[in-house]
């Protein structure tokens, strides 16, 4: 039997956790302290704090302003990058990847099209592989490699379209999203295990929406898909899902 205990967290993963949880208890916007007042208060050298300021940013829960005035921050993660009840945690290249998010959005629906038309008997069997990806990250609870599989299935249905320039616009912004996430992390009351087996199931159903040509069911099905916010003026931003 394996008696292994999981690794203890490091320290600077504790430090993080402390700075996290005075985040978490604070309004977005709200000056939590210092560089140097937080690591004093974690009791952690100056290397250790500053890898626990980049997890923190990584996961869009503080922000770090410099000069007079200036110190961390508490934040929330984007609702531009939000996946739906899961949350990408980014680099600093947060706009661009929910610029990409939105471009990516537009662009399903021409792609969707083309695979309705183009789509051959081999095309559905990489799909249906792909989808099994998914199925088995799901069973696994593993986001990251949900995430990953979702985005392979979508190059997929890329892949399909006679039009050169749109497969490579959409795969360089599929290369954009992908290259600046670190990771998913949880976000809403939804479990994260349910939320990614429910977007299984949509991306199962847009797959047999388009293999049994029926164009009114996989374009509803897509317009479900879509996560990027509204235009300005339309409303509060709706949360990205992958």
């Amino acid at each position: 039997m394996n008696t292994a205990r999981p690794a203890a967290p490091s320290r600077a993963e504790q430090a993080a956790g402390r700075v996290a949880a005075l985040a978490r208890d604070s309004e977005p916007g709200t000056r939590l302290g210092t560089k140097e007042e937080l690591r004093a208060q974690c009791a952690v050298s100056v290397g250790t704090f500053n890898e626990s300021l980049r997890l923190l940013q990584a996961r869009g829960l503080v922000t770090v302003r410099p000069g007079p005035g200036g110190g961390i921050f508490s934040s929330e993660p984007s609702p531009m990058v939000r996946l739906g009840n899961s949350v990408l945690a980014l680099d600093a290249r947060e706009t661009d990847v929910a610029e990409a998010v939105r471009i990516r959005d537009a662009l399903d629906p021409l792609l969707i099209e083309d695979a309705l038309w183009h789509a051959s008997p081999a095309d559905f069997a990489l799909l249906r592989g792909q989808l099994d990806v998914m199925a088995r990250a799901v069973a696994a609870a593993d986001a990251v490699a949900f995430v990953r599989a979702n985005w392979r299935l979508h190059a997929q249905i890329a892949a399909i379209s006679p039009n050169a320039l749109l497969r490579s616009l959409y795969n360089n912004l599929l290369d954009l999203i992908e290259a600046h996430t670190l990771g998913v992390l949880p976000g809403g009351e939804q479990p994260l295990g349910e939320y990614i087996a429910q977007r299984h199931e949509l991306h199962r159903d847009i797959v047999d929406a388009l293999e049994r040509r029926d164009r009114d069911a996989a374009l509803r099905l897509i317009r479900e898909h879509h996560t990027s916010p509204p235009t300005p003026g339309g409303g509060s931003p709706r949360p990205d899902s992958p």
